[in-house]
């Protein structure tokens, strides 16, 4: 077949020479066989010989996980396949839209050149500290996200957001990733606006990533969130799956816990701090400004301990837009070994 005979139409041209569209089927699908989805899809484009060599059976099943038959349940679910049984191409193609499982927060697809699984779960699929109260976080509603609405962070001093997946994951080796974003979006001239003047106290102290599977992998990091504005994959960790007829359940969790000393950063009136000697300490709270209606009655400071003590006291802030220290009361520490909750 040289060069100056050759064509893609070939005879089904009608020009009489030998081309593309000659070969046979079964040669067009060997090579289909080294090739991937996307260039398979390509050719099946020069002609009807390709295409139906791009059709066949033995060239897309090569191209699914040995697994598929039980993506392919997790897929349909409830649906059926109409009683008929799918072609491979078919199969292929079904498992690569993304498809929702256990619940509508969760869904997988199969990367098409990879034959990998990549599994996405909604913020709303996990544990998350303080989530169903509405002084800490709010959804919001965004074309950003995938499953239409994010989980907004007002405030906290304790963050832990945790999660477990149990799957029949492909042979292979997975990343696991936290996608995140600083700030919240401000309209401004039609265009979003991200402002860090709410963002407080992530650059202070790493966020911990940790996965863990119940085939005994582990994985762990740690990482500043600095970067506001963008939306940003943060790299917990790697996992290797060697059965895929086996299940693996993976957990996961992001953790951020703050000190008393740290809590200023995060709460939106104040915060708390220890500051004391040898024998003795004080907690103190910071009264903060553009509050109104402070004045009009007195406010009353409380502290107890675990060991029993008590203190109680009243003040009535009458010098608002500056940071005045109210004492609370006092509490004694006579054994430095044992834990004292204030």
């Amino acid at each position: 077949m040289g060069a100056g005979g050759s064509s893609a139409a070939g005879s089904e041209g009608g020009s009489g020479r030998t081309g593309l569209g000659d070969l046979p089927e079964g040669c067009v699908a060997e090579i289909m066989l080294r090739l991937d989805p996307t260039q398979i899809c390509r050719l099946a484009r020069l002609s009807r010989v390709f295409r139906r060599a791009a059709s066949a059976d033995l060239v897309w099943e090569t191209k699914l996980p040995r697994n598929y038959r039980y993506l392919l349940r997790r897929a349909l679910g409830e649906e059926s396949s109409g009683g008929r049984e799918l072609g491979k191409k078919e199969i292929f193609a079904l498992l690569c839209r993304r498809n929702a499982f256990d619940g509508e927060h969760t869904e997988f697809y199969l990367d098409k050149n990879g034959g990998l699984i990549c599994i996405e779960i909604s913020s709303k699929a996990l544990t998350i500290t303080g989530i169903g109260d509405r002084r800490y976080w709010t959804f919001i509603p965004t074309a950003e996200s995938k499953f239409r609405t994010v989980a907004y962070l007002h405030q906290t001093w304790w963050l832990e957001v945790r999660g477990e997946q149990e799957f029949c994951f492909p042979e292979g080796t997975y990343s696991l990733y936290f996608r995140l974003r600083l700030g919240k979006a401000n309209l401004r001239l039609g265009s979003r606006v991200y402002s860090p003047e709410h963002i407080r106290g992530w650059d202070l102290k790493p966020v911990r990533f940790q996965l863990s599977t119940s085939n005994g992998q582990f994985a762990q990091t740690k990482c500043y969130l600095d970067d506001p504005g963008i939306w940003i994959d943060y790299h917990v960790g790697d996992f290797v799956v060697g059965n895929s007829d086996a299940p693996i359940t993976v957990e996961f969790s992001m953790i951020q816990i703050d000190c008393f000393a740290r809590l200023l950063t995060f709460i939106r009136f104040g915060g708390l701090r220890f500051a004391g000697s040898k024998n003795s300490a004080s907690l103190k709270a910071y009264s903060p400004d553009h509050i109104r209606g402070l004045d009009l009655n007195s406010v009353r400071f409380r502290l107890s301990t675990s060991n029993g003590q008590f203190a109680q006291s009243k003040w009535q802030s009458e010098e608002p837009g500056i940071w005045l220290d109210y004492p609370v009361g006092d509490f004694v520490v006579e054994n430095s070994n044992a834990p004292i909750t204030v």
